[in-house]
């Protein structure tokens, strides 16, 4: 049973190998002669014709000789020949087509062999409807398809174009990707170009790996994204603050332009003109009033200290000129000086007294011309104000004390009437105009601020602005004269 499943092992093994085309060796020596005698094979032409019957030992050497030269397979046992045994048993015919050598079985999608046939195969294309279906590869076509895969042969340079030039000069890798067609993924990389299912890196895969390794471990790179990110996160934030802001913070309001603060050189040259020790320096000189500011009438600018009349008289011809600089932005008033009300009632009433003051030569207009008319009232220690209100037609009385004068009010009504009459020859029944007191006056808090409250109503009724200012401001205020004054401009 043993020697049967022996020889049954030796028959499949013999019907896989090819058929070699020479004579049959010669037989082997007795002490070892073959168990089975192959059929002398019916396709090969050189085993057709039967040997003959008694070879010569010479011509069976020279054909063994042949035959281990050339032909390089299996023992000679298998070679074809008619058996010099008729008692022996005949194996089976061999197979009609010769089984190559051949290669790895394995499919590789890479090389597309389900595609069209490449233009360097030889041979039928395998995958032409009218060829036959495609036998598995040899180790000779094997080995040629990957070298042609690998490392094409390159073109004549007279067909190659420059820019195929330039593409060709870059060096490949080719990537093999075994996929399933529902796993194929269209990547658009600028170093990766996907062609099918071959893959073609630009730059070879190690570069790549060790670019990022350094990337990684380059301190200074790392401080530089470090920064862009900081910056980045910055940027945003500061874009989010700039939304919110506005919604959280109050709106900043503009500083009025008569509550300006002093800058600190103007607080320096304020002191030290008040606080100097020659009180006979001249400070300020104002030709077109022939007025002469010395230390010791600025010095009535200090705290707790009663004005003077040459400072309110001086202050109110730098109203005037700061009206003629820009009358777009104020009112047009006329500023009478300390001197004029007292010069009006030195003889009870006297309108003669004071009727060459306004005269159109001197102030190159007329008073009924002008919006607003102000005329200081100095009684004995204390400042007042009477307003002539041509725009509105009433006259008004200003106390920073709050009381009320009537006997004011009513000569200054009947000086208007002489001053229109006489200057423009108009007859205005002034007399019928409104006679009052200012309601929601702000008030003085101490004994000497009466003279800067009442420049003050002065200088925001010239502005058309609402008097909001109060007790607090006194010091400020008293500090911004004496700087417009030292400056000789109002401001």
């Amino acid at each position: 049973m043993g020697a049967l499943t022996d020889s049954r092992k030796r028959l499949t093994a013999d019907h896989r190998l090819p058929i070699p085309s020479f004579p049959p060796p010669s037989p082997p020596p007795p002490s070892k002669r073959p168990k089975l005698a192959p059929f002398p094979s019916s396709l090969d032409p050189s085993t057709s014709a039967s040997p003959p019957p008694n070879p010569s030992p010479q011509i069976i050497h020279a054909v063994a000789a042949a035959s281990t030269s050339n032909t390089p397979g299996p023992s000679s046992s298998s070679t074809p020949a008619s058996s010099p045994l008729p008692n022996r048993r005949r194996l089976p015919p061999p197979p009609p087509f010769k089984r190559p050598i051949h290669g790895p079985q394995r499919v590789l999608r890479a090389f597309r062999f389900d595609g069209p046939a490449r233009p360097h195969a030889a041979g039928p294309s395998w995958s032409s409807p009218s060829s036959p279906p495609p036998r598995s590869l040899g180790l000779e076509q094997y080995v040629e398809l990957v070298n042609s895969v690998s490392h094409s042969a390159p073109p004549t340079p007279n067909a190659i174009p420059d820019a195929a030039r330039e593409k060709e000069a870059v060096p490949l890798e080719v990537v093999a990707i075994e996929e399933d067609g529902d796993e194929r993924k269209q990547q658009d990389d600028e170093e990766e170009v996907v062609r099918g299912s071959v893959v073609v890196r630009r730059v070879p895969l190690y570069k790549e790996l060790y670019e990022a390794a350094s990337r990684k471990r380059d301190a200074k790179l790392k401080t530089l994204e470090f920064e862009v990110r900081l910056a980045e996160e910055g940027r945003l934030g500061l874009e989010r603050l700039a939304e919110v802001l506005p919604r959280i913070s109050p709106k900043k309001e503009e500083v009025p332009e008569p509550f300006v603060p002093l800058t600190d050189e103007d607080e320096e040259i304020v002191r030290e003109a008040l606080h100097g020790r020659n009180s006979r320096e001249r400070l300020a000189v104002h030709e077109p009033s022939n007025i002469v500011i010395t230390r010791e009438i600025l010095q009535c600018l200090n705290n707790q200290e009663w004005l003077n009349d040459e400072v309110i008289n001086l202050y109110l011809d730098l109203l005037k000129e700061r009206e003629l600089r820009q009358p777009s932005k104020f009112l047009r008033c006329h500023f009478f000086n300390t001197f004029f009300y007292k010069k009006l009632i030195s003889g009870g009433y006297d309108y003669k007294a004071v009727r060459r003051w306004t005269t159109k030569r001197k102030l190159g207009y007329s008073l009924i011309e002008c919006d607003k008319i102000f005329v200081p009232i100095h009684k004995e220690v204390h400042w007042c104000l009477a307003v002539i209100n041509i725009k509105n037609k009433k006259f008004q009385y200003l106390d920073s004390l709050g009381s009320m004068d009537m006997k004011v009010l009513r000569i200054l009504a009947r000086y208007f009437v002489d001053e229109v009459k006489d200057k423009n020859g108009q007859q205005i029944d002034a007399l019928s105009w409104k006679q009052e007191g200012v309601k929601n006056l702000p008030l003085q808090e101490n004994g000497w601020d009466c003279g800067m409250f009442m420049l003050k109503y002065i200088d925001f009724y010239s502005r058309n602005m609402d008097l909001i200012f109060g007790q607090k401001h006194m010091q400020y205020f008293r500090k911004r004269t004496a700087k417009e004054i030292l400056n000789l401009r109002a401001e």
